[in-house]
């Protein structure tokens, strides 16, 4: 429903408005609100931000229109207004457009031309809402989304490439923040989410230094890939980095008794990529799925806090380079065998 105010000091337009327009008013299109000066629309204004069209006369007492028009542009932006005025000389039609003014209808007033006018009015109105939406939506993106992204997204192969499914060679860590879920039953809200947002902070940092990227966040847990040259090294690198930062902050002032830690689950080889979810919800997320994907998890499943996981076949690539220990009998999730998988220790 649009809320229309009416500044006049004249009685009879109030009567005149709510015979003309009685139809929108009993169907609730448009809800008519009145003061009779400046002043008092000022206050009704001020009472109800939510007020979409002003209609103004020019001569009124306390506070004429064109007054209140400078006031408007300097309060209410999103509020449009139109001059109602016997005062239709083109000296007032200028002054009040160069204060703002959307339109001017000149009495005495032609309700169908005042009834086009007020639903143009509305209608920009409607855009100028719909614009500012737009803005704090793209604001909000660029907390979330890279900027590299952000400018692809404007490229012209974005939305062919954006449905582009592919099979990839990558390394996919799993990262969780042991026993976090714990912490999220004692503490309040803020606490937990600022904590929580702290741990994020640590591991994104080191998981971009090694050009790797943050596929989600999981609850208290991270998916990282890794694709490109040494992508298992660089995973287990970021990985190493992120448990040596996270245990360096020791316990937390809020919460004593807890002291922070990771398990990691890596695993590297072949996964597919891709947009995966509900087209008909229009929620489709860019993800990978795949069986290394899932080993990594069941991976990070196993580990203790402190440890990270790596496969069988993982370290037979890497262990020329990274000192792990052999860790038998694996229980993992939905396998019916234990597996052998590798701790990498530094």
């Amino acid at each position: 429903m649009a809320k229309i105010l009416v500044a006049d000091d004249e009685a009879d337009l109030e009567v005149l408005i709510k015979q003309k327009f009685r139809k929108e008013i009993r169907e609730n299109t448009y809800e008519f609100i009145f003061a009779a000066n400046g002043n008092e629309a000022l206050k009704k204004l001020q009472q109800d931000p939510g007020i979409d069209v002003l209609l103004s006369d020019i001569n009124m007492p306390e506070m004429d229109g064109l007054t209140l028009l400078s006031k408007l542009n300097e309060l209410h932006l999103l509020t449009k207004a139109v001059i109602v005025s016997a005062y239709g000389d083109m000296e007032n039609i200028r002054t009040a457009m160069n204060r703002g003014a959307f339109d001017f209808v000149c009495k005495p007033v032609n309700f169908h031309d005042l009834g086009i006018t007020i639903q143009k009015t509305l209608e920009y109105v409607s855009q100028l809402h719909s614009t500012l939406d737009a803005i704090k939506e793209n604001n909000i993106l660029k907390m979330y989304v890279d900027k590299t992204v952000l400018n692809f997204m404007n490229g012209r192969e974005f939305e062919t490439q954006l449905m582009a499914n592919e099979t990839i060679e990558a390394t996919v860590a799993f990262v969780d923040i042991s026993g976090f879920t714990a912490i999220t039953e004692k503490e309040p809200a803020d606490t937990v989410v600022q904590m929580l947002n702290k741990y994020f902070d640590i591991m994104v940092k080191e998981i971009i230094a090694q050009d790797g990227y943050v596929d989600k966040f999981i609850g208290d847990a991270i998916l990282a890939i890794f694709k490109g040259r040494f992508h298992l090294d660089r995973a287990i690198d970021a990985s190493l980095a992120i448990r040596k930062h996270i245990e360096e902050l020791g316990p937390e002032s809020a919460i004593s008794s807890y002291i922070p830690k990771v398990s990691v689950g890596i695993d590297s080889g072949e996964m597919i990529s891709g947009n995966i979810g509900s087209a008909k919800l229009r929620r489709l997320d860019y993800t990978v799925i795949g069986d290394v994907v899932n080993t990594a998890q069941r991976l990070q499943d196993a580990a203790k806090p402190g440890q990270i996981l790596i496969s069988e076949d993982s370290w037979a690539k890497v262990k020329e380079s990274f000192n792990c220990k052999a860790i038998d009998h694996v229980k993992m999730k939905n396998k019916s065998k234990s597996f052998m998988a590798y701790e990498v220790l530094d």
